[in-house]
């Protein structure tokens, strides 16, 4: 979308941010359900077709090649034939049934596709075929988008991890100067965490449900009672890639959709708490981010680099989390056997995914532009040798010193200590030499346990 166009959407994401989520609009755009719609018709209508009944004969092989081209080759064009339908019908997949039947009728050399054409859409509610197409819609969107974005960050962390494991830095629990860590240590902490959300997004299951108006294959066995129908609607489910439910009312309950929406939610709220963090050492000097040629941070103050990608995606992922908390909330529940308020709730999944597309794009932006500013690490250590008081008074526990933790917090606590101060302390201390000169040789950038380590350690995983 560009020009007039891009500057008139009502959503960002179809005007400002229109190019950074391109990769969904085929999924779940409208012209996106359309053409899953069709997948999922033409499945049907094929299934149908290899059950043997003796008014819709197998179809021959120059037909299912044409009828599988009518999926493979959906179009714009189509998608606007079929809204021009629905302009008359006032219903989208009644709209969707009669495009596919005008596409019989027009294939002359296999006049067998218009004599069975009433077979389409046969014995199906809508719901059928929307939440077979919802499904199909989120599985691709997860594979194609979602999980390559994900591992993107994930990727980038682990260079970032790798550049900084061994870097020490002052540790603020609560905002106040604490037992050091390395940068690499704490890149290490969040990488594993979106690790580990990204495996259980990657673990649900999409499900669908093809078995009429309540669920219960009404028409079906009124059409054909000798048909096994749950197990027909299981083979073509399965043959689509998903998984069968088998018990439900109109629609499918959408508690699969639901944890897929919580599982991504929870991605995003790892990535907005390491947007905040990493905007918080910009600010410290941490980090320095690279510029940009041409660049401008600030209208009046032209030495203004503002952490603007991370502050994108904080933005961003706000936005995303409400939408998919409300949709998580909203989607499983349904008056009696079905209302519609699900149906329009449901256009909206583009919306949520998009914002949080756009929100690990930007994270992945800011990420890349990040410079270590090592110098200033080591002034803040430098600056910080109060929290050398934990080792200090650790080692005079287990060598049973007088009131060790009382000591301590007269000589530190609220006050800035010095190397001389500290070392002249340590040095006034009865303690065996080994342990006095392990504690002397200590400086609060050396004071890292086993930061370094554990920060290699989670690069073992992908």
């Amino acid at each position: 979308m560009t020009g007039v166009k891009a500057l008139t959407a009502l959503s960002p994401l179809d005007g400002r941010y229109c190019s950074k989520v391109d990769g969904l609009r085929p999924l779940l755009s409208e012209y996106g359900f359309m053409r899953h719609r069709v997948r999922v018709e033409l499945a049907w209508w094929l299934g149908l077709s290899e059950l043997g009944l003796s008014e819709l004969p197998k179809f021959s092989a120059k037909a299912q090649t044409a009828i599988q081209r009518w999926a493979d080759d959906f179009s714009e064009a189509d998608a606007e034939r079929i809204k021009t339908i629905e302009a008359t019908t006032n219903h989208d997949v009644k709209a969707v049934e009669y495009w596919l039947k005008e596409k019989a009728a027009a294939q002359a050399d296999l006049p067998e596709l218009a004599k069975a054409s009433e077979f389409i859409h046969f014995a199906c509610t809508s719901e059928d075929i929307n939440n077979t197409s919802h499904a199909l819609m989120l599985r691709d969107a997860r594979s194609a988008c979602l999980m390559p974005a994900m591992q993107a960050l994930i990727d980038r962390l682990a260079a970032l991890i790798e550049e900084s494991a061994g870097i020490a830095m002052l540790s603020r629990t609560h905002g106040q100067t604490a037992s050091p860590t390395t940068l690499g240590k704490e890149l290490a902490n969040v990488r594993q965490r979106l690790r580990l959300a990204r495996d259980a997004f990657s673990q649900i299951k999409p499900r669908a449900k093809m078995n009429g108006a309540v669920g219960n294959y009404n028409a079906h066995i009124a059409a054909a009672p000798e048909v096994d129908w749950p197990a027909f609607s299981q083979q073509v489910i399965e043959g689509l890639g998903l998984e069968f439910a088998s018990h439900t009312i109109q629609i499918e309950p959408h508690d699969w959709i639901a944890q897929y929406l919580d599982a991504i939610a929870r991605f995003n709220t790892i990535v907005l708490d390491l947007s905040r963090d990493l905007w918080g050492y910009i600010a410290l000097g941490y980090f320095s981010q690279r510029l940009k040629a041409g660049e401008v941070g600030s209208s009046t103050m032209p030495h203004k680099v503002n952490p603007i990608d991370f502050e994108n995606a904080e933005g961003n992922l706000g936005i995303a989390n409400a939408l998919l908390g409300h949709l998580s909330e909203k989607l499983p529940v349904s008056r009696f056997q079905r209302d519609l308020t699900d149906s329009t709730v449901l256009r909206n999944l583009g919306v949520a995914l998009g914002h949080s597309l756009l929100a690990f794009d930007s994270a992945l932006k800011g990420l890349g532009k990040l410079e270590i500013n090592r110098a200033r690490l080591a002034a803040d250590l430098d600056s910080a040798w109060e929290v050398l008081a934990e080792p200090i008074q650790t080692v005079m526990r287990r060598h049973g010193l007088e009131q060790p933790y009382a000591q301590l917090k007269a000589l530190t606590r609220g006050q800035g200590m010095t190397e001389g101060s500290m070392r002249r302390f340590i040095g006034s201390l009865a303690l065996p030499e080994p342990d006095k000169g392990r504690l002397l040789a200590l400086t609060p950038a050396t004071y890292t346990g086993l930061a370094e380590k554990l920060a290699r350690q989670e690069l073992a995983h992908k």
